[in-house]
């Protein structure tokens, strides 16, 4: 620690100065008597390091600057560092792609994977993450985690499709597999300066990948949430386009079944007491909503957005929304009524 500070204090990066090569045997016994067994490194050769990045371009590296790697501890234990050489070597790694920040240890790995005969694969060191005001993201932060965003409904083609250009010089293109995904992605198009990631963005692909599905796909979701299977296919129908996830289905489920709380503005109550007198009883189709607005429209007067907002906001709570005429047979209370 002694010598770390010293070398901080003289504008150096901490390196160790390998002092375990010039111990004698007894000096060696007697640390193990007092430690334990030592750990195992890698003599680097103290010579520059270069390879071609796929993102950075040429990357040369001193070696001199950089401490030997700890390989094994002295309980055994292999480290990172020689297991993930092992294994690329191993399984025939061809391109390693992480972040900006592992620059150094692909330096040493490099001359790791020559010592053991191996070559080294195509390495690509892309931007760190940052939040949406530049802030740095930590692994602490749970509420990034796949677990997270898988519980919170975020589609899995949206994650990819934002991760596979967020960097890169190409706009975010929501795509629906993984083949069209690998097809379009080129990691030259990507740079090296610090990328904002906001995980808002994952939303609105996610939107657009839920309204695409077909009924068949989400019936189970609808069924279990208490939908009657004859107003399923309705219920999605009106529903799709107006959700972000398929956990916002339970929402609009409740509204539907339990009634929503109606907004009526002080100068509308007369209007929707009128207008509510002159709601057939139920059940209602697709026709109710346009032979209803026709005869409330008739007897008060009102037209155009006088008529149709206040009737939206009193049926579902709501100023905007799918089309009522699709909405209005699947309200099984109706409040405003009350």
């Amino acid at each position: 620690d002694l010598k770390r500070k010293k070398q901080l204090n003289m504008g150096r990066p901490p390196v160790y100065d390998r002092a375990a090569l010039s111990l004698t045997d007894a000096e060696k016994a007697a640390l193990r008597a007092e430690r334990g067994d030592g750990v195992w490194r890698f003599k680097l050769d103290h010579e520059r390091i270069v390879w071609q990045d796929g993102i950075l371009g040429e990357v040369s590296i001193d070696a001199a600057s950089v401490s030997d790697p700890v390989l094994i501890r002295g309980d055994g234990q292999v480290l990172y560092t020689l297991a993930s050489v092992v294994d690329d070597v191993e399984m025939g790694v061809t391109h390693v792609v992480r972040g900006s920040d592992h620059v150094t240890n692909t330096a040493t790995q490099i001359q790791i994977i020559k010592a053991l005969g191996g070559t080294p694969p195509q390495f690509a060191h892309h931007s760190l993450l940052t939040g949406p005001q530049g802030e740095a993201l930590s692994k602490r932060l749970g509420t990034l985690s796949l677990r997270d965003l898988r519980a919170r409904g975020v589609e899995p083609m949206a994650l990819l499709s934002l991760m596979a250009r967020l960097g890169s010089a190409d706009p975010v293109e929501l795509r629906s597999d993984m083949a069209e995904l690998i097809e379009g992605f080129d990691i030259e198009r990507f740079g090296a300066a610090p990328t904002k990631f906001d995980e808002h963005d994952l939303f609105p692909l996610t939107a657009r990948i839920v309204a695409a599905k077909p009924y068949d796909e989400v019936a189970g979701t609808i069924a279990a949430l208490g939908v009657p299977e004859a107003l399923g296919p309705q219920f999605w129908e009106v529903t799709r386009e107006n959700i972000s996830t398929l956990s916002d289905l339970e929402a609009w489920w409740i509204m539907f079944r339990d009634g929503a709380e109606p907004a009526i503005d002080e100068d509308d109550r007369e209007f929707i007491a009128e207008a509510m007198a002159l709601l057939p009883e139920g059940p209602h189709d697709n026709e109710t909503w346009g032979k209803w607005t026709a005869a409330v429209k008739e007897a008060t007067g009102r037209k155009g957005k006088g008529l149709f907002m206040p009737l939206r906001k009193a049926l579902t709570g709501q100023a905007h929304g799918p089309d009522m005429a699709r909405v209005l047979p699947l309200l099984q209370v109706i409040r405003a009524k009350r």
